[in-house]
């Protein structure tokens, strides 16, 4: 950090329009630290399906904040929408929350800046809070600052966190689901040595079947690839949540639609996986994964529930362990999640936390007290129910 960069000297400026955010799309890519979901073409997307048509109506808004140093050089994002109600007010999230479920969502800062981009955020917003609606212009005011799917050492929103608290904003923070993650060895053979028996027993007989031809695993290469094996995803989810008696989120057209754009996007980037896993030459499973700097994301997967028999799911998360390998990639991250074969692959919980915050209007830290209030008694009812039964 140079002399004339002090943390002090940063200004904030806010993007309430993706028009004028689109000449930064390289800065912010810049600043995601390689996490794709954090990338420049998934919350573009997201902003387009989810964002666009609230926006139109006024339900939503755009909420980046942009924080640049004296000489104009851009340091920090908050990439944030904001989304009215008339029981909480304006409400502040990250882009790609919802049901995408995108995960590791953070500020975006330049290495080393994390705690002055945090601070300068948070002065910002305790400032825009007070701010008294002036007819005519627009209104940067909020009342509630909820960021989920944050790995818990994240430092800049641990900074953020505490800096708005500071300030006089109430600040609340509790765990979020966890995130399953492995940490890869150099090679095959090294993991399968660190694998329980049992599951080493099952690893070699999946090898086998890829070996011998009975299993394939193949990956879409062309951009024409990539529209059917969605659609072969789409239609592997609906059938087996129907068999489950569940929703899923592929019954969101919108939800479809986005990853129909985002695919396509990641895929030119060349952060996209989407596998294609055969049994006796007939699909049996599609894998969707992302691709960080040094970590594959399992980001969703479906299965031929006609052929469950055949393991289908086994053989995709082999599919994505070899291919993780292969790729030198240290880490293969199944995202949240308690499911239980995470762990029988190896992967370890890695905590997340959920942050909400309200600035110290009366009014908001009146919701704010009632949310708690809620919160409380949620939790006080399924500890009885869990101890009844």
């Amino acid at each position: 950090m140079s002399r004339s960069d002090l943390p002090c000297e940063l200004h904030v400026v806010r993007y309430a329009d993706w028009a004028t955010l689109a000449p930064l799309a390289d800065e912010w890519d810049r600043l995601s630290g390689g996490i794709p979901f954090r990338s420049w073409a998934w919350q573009s997307c997201w902003w387009r399906h989810y964002g666009g048509d609230a926006a139109a109506n006024g339900s939503s808004s755009l909420y980046v904040l942009g924080v640049f140093t004296p000489s104009g050089r851009l340091v920090g994002l908050a990439p944030w929408h904001g989304a009215r109600s008339l029981a909480r007010g304006r409400v502040l999230r990250f882009l790609g929350s919802g049901e995408v479920c995108s995960e590791y969502l953070s500020l975006l800062c330049e290495p080393g800046w994390d705690e002055p981009v945090a601070d300068a955020v948070a002065q910002w917003l305790t400032e825009a809070a007070g701010r008294d609606r002036v007819p005519g212009l627009r209104c940067d005011r909020w009342d509630l600052l909820e960021l989920t799917a944050v790995d818990r050492d994240d430092r800049a929103i641990a900074r953020l966190a505490a800096r708005l608290e500071t300030l006089g904003n109430v600040v609340h923070c509790r765990p979020g689901l966890p995130c399953w993650r492995i940490d890869l060895p150099d090679d095959w053979d090294a993991y399968l040595a660190q694998s329980s028996k049992n599951h080493r027993r099952r690893l070699r007989k999946l090898e086998q079947d890829f070996v011998q031809g009975r299993a394939a695993a193949r990956r879409a290469e062309r951009p024409e690839e990539l529209a059917p094996l969605l659609a072969q995803l789409v239609a592997f989810q609906r059938q087996r949540r129907r068999q489950l008696g569940q929703r899923t989120c592929f019954e969101s057209e919108r939800f479809v639609a986005f990853h129909r754009d985002v695919t396509a996007a990641l895929w030119a980037d060349g952060k996209l996986l989407l596998l294609s896993i055969e049994k006796n030459g007939q699909p049996v499973a599609v894998d969707y994964a992302l691709l960080g700097e040094n970590t594959v994301y399992a980001y969703q997967a479906g299965v031929d529930v006609a052929r469950l028999n055949e393991c289908p799911g086994h053989l995709g998360h082999y599919a994505l362990v070899r291919f993780a390998l292969d790729r030198g990639t240290g880490a293969l991250d199944f995202l949240r999640g308690d499911e239980p074969y995470k762990a029988t692959w190896g992967a370890v919980p890695c905590e997340t936390i959920e942050i909400r915050a309200a600035p110290s209007r009366r009014v908001s830290r009146l919701r704010h007290q009632l949310w708690l209030a809620g919160t409380g008694l949620k939790h006080w009812v399924r500890r009885r129910i869990r101890h009844a039964h």
